[in-house]
């Protein structure tokens, strides 16, 4: 494996504005994703991945696909995906490295819930994937 794919082509490499960024990071990521109102659940869209003192950012069905397991990543995923990047860059968190791997597509911002710190003891916060951890 060569440097260039370290991440084998998925997500979006960013570089982060401090050390503290990365927990900083993480964090805010729980809160945001897909909602179900009815159960006040809300679905973590996306995580951090760091390797090699470099980090990306990847949809969780990004996750399955690095893991070889079925994956039903779609357009939709991914535009999700580069709005959540854009967003963190905008509120100063990271740069993006790889500025033309999330121009588009782009999902309006209504199709994604984020909940401030406050909020987020009035949800139940899941993820659907968890680095790290083998799934029972």
């Amino acid at each position: 494996m060569t440097d260039n794919d370290i991440f084998c082509g998925v997500g979006v490499e960013i570089r982060l504005k401090s050390p503290d960024d990365f927990l900083k990071i993480r964090e805010t990521l729980t809160r945001i994703g897909v909602p179900s109102r009815q159960e006040k659940t809300l679905y973590q869209s996306c995580h951090i991945l760091h390797k090699r003192r470099r980090y990306v950012i990847l949809h969780f069905k990004e996750l399955f696909k690095l893991d070889n397991k079925i994956s039903t990543l779609t357009l939709e995923d991914i535009g999700r995906r580069n709005r959540i990047v854009t967003m963190l860059e905008e509120w100063g968190l990271l740069e993006i490295i790889d500025i033309e791997r999330c121009k588009e597509p782009k999902a309006p911002i209504n199709h994604i819930k984020i909940l401030s710190f406050e909020d987020k003891r009035y949800w139940k916060l899941e993820a659907k994937y968890s680095i790290g951890m083998k799934r029972k």
